[in-house]
Formats: C-alpha cells, sequence, structure tokens
C-alpha cells in the first residue's frame, strides 16, 4: 500500500505536542509495516531535532512553494502520485484532491472552539476553517483522547461516531527516564541559571496554558515561606506571550522565575528530573503529552481538573480547582512538605505509564489508515 503523509511541520523551528507526535510515529511506521511504502512530503528541510528516520520503504518528497503550501504544492503532488491512503497528523486536508482518495486525519484539540481570543484572529480563522473543512470531508478521524473526540461530536453533531477513533499518544522512555551523569547534569542546570529546588512547568508560552496562575501561584508559596526556590517555565515563547511574561517580569519574585525558552528533547529530561513538582495548569489539552514525560522522568504532577488531563492523569496527579491560584499553591506545599504523598504519586505515574507507548499509538494508527 502506498501511504501519503504530510510531514511539513517537521520542518518548523518551533517543536510542540503534534510534531513530536509526527515524529515519534515515523519512528515506528518503517519496521512496523515494511511491506508498505509510506511517502513523506515536506516543504523545506527537516528541523534536526524532529526529523524522522530514514526506512528503506520510506521516501522524502521536498517541494518548496512560497504560500498555500498544503492547499496548493502538496495538493498537486498527491493528485499527481496517486497514493493508496492520505493521513494528514494535522487539522487541515487537500481541497482539492481526486475523489477516490481514502483520507485520515488527526484532530489533536478544538482549543479555538473554546478560547478564540487566545488565538490571533488570522490564526483563528485559518485553523477554524481548514478544521471544519477536513473533520467534514475525512474519510476517518484520528482523535488523541476521548476528551477530543467528545469535542468533535459536541461541535460537529453530523459526524459519525463510527467515523472517529480515539489513539493516544506514548511518550519517549529514553529521553525521560535515563539520566546522564550528573556532572553533566548540573552544568546545565547551570548554564541556565536553575539552582537549587525549584517547581517546572514545560510547554509553549501562550495564553491557553495559563501560565499566569501558576506565577500567582508561586508567588503566594514565597511569601508565606512555604517555597524558597525557583519557578522554571521551559518553553518558546508562542502567540500572545506578551502578558504572560509581563506577569513574571511584575512579579515580586522574577529574579527566582527563570525563562530558559526552546530546550532540546535530551536537556528537557534533565529539567524534568531535577524538579520537586511539576505544574500543568493548562486551561484545555487534547492530550497534555508533559503529563506522561513528568511520570516517566518520576516526578510528581500537579495538573488542573479539564478537558483530557484527568483522562491521562487518571489517579497519579493532585488536581486543583480550575483557575484557583491558592489552591494550585495549596497542592504544591503538599507535595513539597510531604514525602509520602510525593513518592506515592511517582509510584502512580509509573503505573499509569503502562497504558501509553509510541510503539502501540503507530501500530493502532496504521491499523486504523489500512483498514
Amino acid at each position: 500500500m502506498k501511504i501519503a503523509i504530510q510531514t511539513a511541520d517537521l520542518d518548523s523551528s518551533r517543536i510542540d505536542g503534534t510534531r513530536v507526535y509526527i515524529q515519534n510515529l515515523l519512528k515506528h511506521f518503517g519496521h512496523i509495516s515494511p511491506a508498505d511504502d509510506f511517502w513523506l512530503y515536506h516543504r523545506s528541510d527537516f528541523n534536526p531535532e524532529l526529523a524522522p528516520p530514514i526506512f528503506p520503504n520510506y521516501r522524502v518528497i521536498q517541494k518548496a512553494w512560497p504560500f498555500f503550501w498544503t492547499q496548493v504544492r502538496f495538493a498537486f503532488e498527491i493528485w499527481r502520485d496517486q497514493p493508496d491512503v492520505l493521513w494528514m497528523p494535522i487539522q487541515a486536508l487537500p481541497v482539492f484532491r481526486r475523489k477516490k482518495l481514502k483520507t485520515i486525519i488527526t484532530i489533536h484539540d478544538l482549543a479555538f472552539k473554546y478560547f478564540p481570543k487566545d488565538f490571533k484572529i488570522k490564526d483563528f480563522y485559518k485553523i477554524d476553517y481548514f478544521s471544519d473543512y477536513a473533520i467534514r470531508h475525512s474519510d476517518k478521524i484520528i482523535a488523541i483522547s476521548n476528551s477530543t473526540k467528545k469535542d468533535i461530536l459536541k461541535f460537529y453533531p453530523e459526524i459519525l461516531e463510527e467515523k472517529i477513533k480515539v489513539i493516544y499518544h506514548g511518550f519517549d522512555q529514553e529521553i525521560f527516564a535515563k539520566t546522564r551523569n550528573q556532572e553533566e547534569e548540573q552544568a546545565l542546570k547551570n548554564k541556565l541559571g536553575i539552582k537549587g529546588d525549584y517547581i517546572l512547568y514545560t510547554g509553549a508560552i501562550q495564553p491557553r496554558k495559563n501560565i499566569g496562575l501558576l506565577i500567582e501561584a508561586f508567588d503566594i508559596l514565597q511569601e508565606s515561606g512555604v517555597f524558597s526556590g525557583q519557578l522554571v517555565l521551559a518553553g518558546e515563547k508562542a502567540w500572545l506571550s506578551e502578558n504572560t511574561l509581563k506577569k513574571a517580569e511584575n512579579s515580586r519574585f522574577s529574579a527566582k522565575i527563570k525563562l530558559p525558552g526552546k530546550v532540546s528533547f535530551a536537556d528537557l529530561g534533565v529539567l524534568f528530573r531535577g524538579a520537586g513538582v511539576f505544574a500543568f495548569p493548562s486551561l484545555y489539552e487534547g492530550f497534555g503529552l508533559p503529563i506522561l514525560e513528568a511520570f516517566a522522568s518520576k516526578i510528581p504532577v500537579v495538573c488542573a481538573k479539564n478537558s483530557s488531563l484527568p483522562e491521562v492523569a487518571g489517579e497519579a496527579a493532585l488536581y486543583f480547582e480550575n483557575n484557583n491560584a491558592q489552591d494550585l499553591a495549596r497542592k504544591i506545599k503538599q507535595v513539597l512538605e510531604n514525602p509520602e504523598l510525593k513518592n506515592d504519586l511517582i509510584q502512580k505515574g509509573l503505573l499509569q505509564l503502562q497504558k501509553f507507548s509510541w510503539e502501540k499509538c503507530a501500530q493502532e494508527t496504521l491499523e486504523f489508515l489500512k483498514n
């Protein structure tokens, strides 16, 4: 079978959960299904950190185009090459394509439906239009959580439930579970200005991640004398990050708030393993991959109780009341001051991890693409 995959997101300099998802499935497709041919289409050079491995049954097609790449150049290539199946691991689908082409899309989240003001206007209309079209015109849909599936059925009630399959993400055992030597790990933290104990957040710096609430909770912990360490907000600045950055700057404890920016995969594992607690205050997640990364790193998790987060974290996280900085501070305090609770969360996290793997995700995805 000839399977076409849009992989242009792997060219991006910014790394997010969608791109990690695409890369990790491509690490497995080639050896899971050696009899199938995978045609990987992209626009420019792969980001070295996101570049997929190349198996004998992979064919990489790089085609530059100045605008509307998916809808113009990619659509033309697909029309000409005539694959049996087209998988779009992003929330879009070429409008112009052969009628008999079987199409499968992955829907990561519908955050733009709930929080339209947390997107730039042009970005909102773009993702809204292309997601609407893809959901309504694809043959099948992969949802990355039951929460995302429910959202699809809520906003698109005309879609048949049997058209959607929930396939969970995995996690990278190599990066997050295996330590480097202590000197290397300490050298990295020194380079980033991270000293002693710290609370960690990882992910994009953008409004939906609700980082401002975490900064408020951090201020409460500092003012009460409960915690004197640092807050590390590891992630790239994304859209509309200005208010979050201003909040960090205006904090009375701004000197203790570290924003290291973009961190490599390997270095991210170091930051997780050194943290006292991982805090995830997001308002909405299609899946919440950093939760699994924290579990794999044996770090206790405190997170919001919304969207897919309880589905992914299960009983292995301590949940705080949404948008309540006082409650977030209380829950972080509980973990920091109670070694027994901390260890219990870590053990439950390791147990919860057994439900997820990239190989399982790849196997289920391939079966869905081919059947």
